[in-house]
């Protein structure tokens, strides 16, 4: 074997088990959040000597007479969840800074709406036929007689007829149906447990103004005490 089939055998198992190591290494640990009214911990060595805490009196966290006192987004927690495998990620990003923007002290958390589980499974289970079809393609001259199949069949030789070919479209197909497998098309906002938007739903993405609209709602909603007529 020459330079370049010894790449193109080499580069699908390279990727195969980049692949594998991704999918079955556990995500990293989440770092401890912080609470939207809570400083951040300071050593007492750093502590400068006199503090005195001083509040400021932003026009945009006054509230209206018989509101709750401080910023509307204080003690409020918003969840995007969003398809990470489609790319999303640069849209729940801007629109978690729209929000804490508009909304100080409001919390914003981004998490990954994962597909159905049956989709889940057939996900994990297309790079080992990307691997089974891989090696067939490569000894199966030596496989077929080891099962007890003394001639084998025609479509194992026509893709033993242009092997390199067969390889690379059984690892592009593979890594394309792998993708849509994981992907889930999710864009979901909710506010406080309770879904505002839906991608899922409409179709399409909400504008800037539109989310912090559907949020202030929901945020400024004057809730009804227990026993109340």
């Amino acid at each position: 074997m020459d330079r370049s089939q010894l790449i193109l055998i080499g580069l699908p198992i390279f990727l195969f088990c980049s692949d594998l190591f991704n999918l079955f290494t556990p995500p990293p640990p989440k770092p401890p959040s912080l609470r939207p009214n809570q400083p951040p911990h300071i050593p007492h060595h750093q502590r400068p000597a006199a503090f005195i805490p001083e509040t400021l009196n932003f026009p945009s966290q006054k509230q209206p007479s018989g509101g709750l006192g401080g910023a509307v987004g204080y003690g409020n927690t918003v969840e995007i969840n969003f398809c990470v495998s489609c790319s999303f990620k640069g849209t729940a990003v801007t629109m978690k800074k729209m929000l804490e923007t508009a909304f100080p002290g409001l919390d914003v958390v981004l998490a990954n709406y994962p597909p159905p589980p049956p989709k889940r499974l057939l996900a994990k289970v297309v790079p080992v036929a990307q691997m089974g079809v891989i090696g067939m393609i490569v000894a199966g001259d030596r496989i077929f007689p080891m099962i007890g199949i003394a001639h084998p069949p025609a479509w194992f030789n026509s893709l033993r007829a242009n092997r390199f070919g067969s390889m690379a479209s059984t690892w592009l197909l593979g890594n394309f149906l792998q993708s849509y497998l994981q992907s889930s098309g999710a864009f979901e906002v909710l506010c406080n447990g309770e879904l505002v938007f839906s991608k899922l739903k409409e179709g399409r993405f909400p504008g800037e103004i539109e989310l912090r609209d559907l949020i202030s709602k929901t945020l400024t909603r004057p809730s009804i005490a227990a026993g109340s007529y």
